[in-house]
């Protein structure tokens, strides 16, 4: 499969971004009635030798730092100028790094390369702690709140531990604050989920034309996968789900493991990842090529509700609205209670990327995806599509990956 073009840059979100959003987070902190405090973890790694390590989305958004376990991101909108926005790292352990890798001292081909300027190791942390609590007693949670039964999130377990040492101190909930900010795709961000949709579009061509009954449900999704590591991805974003006949009517069924029989549909939800952003994209297929009648049938019910939903879709629009208007079109045709889920949900450096509530806004990058599931038939059908929001309607990133009847078959008689 041919690679990207030599000259075409990959698309980056740059250093001076993240200064912005930090910047953005501490115009916040300073509007209050107090200056407050923050903290944005980037987490623990539980990794170990199963899997990659990843930072909180918050902490990768706001630093681009995708390698540091246990940092911790301090914002004092209470400090002397300079001294806002302080990265804590884990002390250097060169016994430790013969295993994990090794990492640079604190000096300034590090600050330069993190465009952030205070750094320091974690054993610091609680001394400059004690400094903030010198100027505010104000702290603001940013990172989610945890459920109940969940652990209590890791800013506000810090808070707490505050209060019960510096009396006075107050907590207040700032989380609403970075998803608004994430909800909205920069250019920079916008190009990097390109991106990963047109890699998809790649590995995804591919796809269509190898299929064939016999296969297994592995073996498509490794064909898919395998696209995507050789156009400039890692990997999926998420668990790729391919569920062929009965294992279709499965949300996020995962076994990928069954045989593929002849008249057999093909629930394909998989989309690659570009440096921390995913493409979220299903395509339903027919196993042999061709759509049977009943099959078409209900393919092209779902997709004229995913075309309705999509002619909706635009800055200022709500999630209730989009959901109504491929809802209302599969209901009429009696199917109501076979499209049991929501209609989409955010996208970016999560699959579910962050929500806030309220209207969407131009920038946001959402998913479309209507379905019919009929177990009772051995068949289901999801469709989705990726859409960038615009003042005046939408950008379909992901119109290019065949989801006509007449265009899945063309691609596929080419096998």
């Amino acid at each position: 499969m041919p690679g990207k073009p030599a000259n075409r840059k990959s698309p980056e979100v740059p250093t001076t971004e993240y200064a912005r959003r930090r910047a953005q987070v501490l115009t916040t902190l300073r509007g209050g009635k107090q200056k407050s405090i923050g903290l944005v973890h980037a987490g623990e790694s539980d990794a170990d030798l199963h899997g990659a390590y990843r930072p909180h989305p918050h902490f990768e958004y706001l630093t681009g730092i995708v390698d540091e376990p246990g940092a911790i991101l301090l914002f004092d909108a209470s400090a002397p100028v300079g001294r806002e926005c302080i990265l804590f790292l884990r002390p250097l352990d060169p016994e430790v790094e013969k295993w994990d890798g090794l990492r640079e001292e604190i000096a300034s081909p590090l600050q330069a390369a993190y465009g952030i300027s205070q750094i320091f190791r974690l054993p610091r942390l609680g001394r400059v702690l004690d400094g903030c609590m010198q100027r505010t007693r104000c702290c603001a949670c940013l990172h989610p709140f945890g459920w109940l039964g969940q652990s209590v999130s890791p800013d506000l377990a810090i808070f707490r531990q505050l209060q019960e040492r510096y009396p006075g101190t107050q907590i207040e909930d700032c989380t609403s604050v970075l998803s608004v900010m994430r909800s909205v795709k920069s250019k920079a961000e916008q190009a990097m989920i390109r991106e990963a949709c047109e890699i998809s579009r790649t590995a995804y061509d591919q796809m269509l034309r190898s299929v064939r009954p016999g296969m297994t449900e592995w073996d498509v999704m490794e064909t898919l996968e395998h696209g995507y590591r050789s156009n400039g991805s890692r990997g999926p974003g998420y668990n790729s789900i391919v569920g062929s006949g009965l294992n279709g009517t499965v949300l996020h069924y995962n076994a990928n493991n069954a045989p593929i029989a002849d008249g057999d549909l093909i629930v394909i939800d998989s989309g690659a990842d570009y440096r921390g952003y995913t493409a979220d994209v299903t395509r339903t297929i027919p196993a042999n090529g061709r759509f049977s009648k009943r099959q078409k049938e209900i393919y092209e019910l779902v997709l004229k509700a995913l075309m309705a939903s999509i002619k909706v879709a635009k800055a200022g629009c709500t999630f209730a609205q989009i959901d109504k208007a491929s809802r209302d079109i599969i209901a009429k045709a009696g199917y109501g209670d076979r499209f049991f889920h929501g209609i989409g949900h955010h996208l970016g450096l999560e699959v579910h990327d962050i929500t806030p509530k309220g209207p969407l806004k131009a920038g946001a990058v959402i998913t479309i995806e209507p379905g019919i599931y009929l177990p009772d038939e051995n068949f289901g059908v999801r469709i989705e599509d990726n859409i960038l929001l615009k003042k005046d309607g939408c950008t379909n990133l992901t119109s290019d990956i065949p989801k006509t009847v007449a265009a899945v078959e063309k691609a596929m008689a080419d096998r």
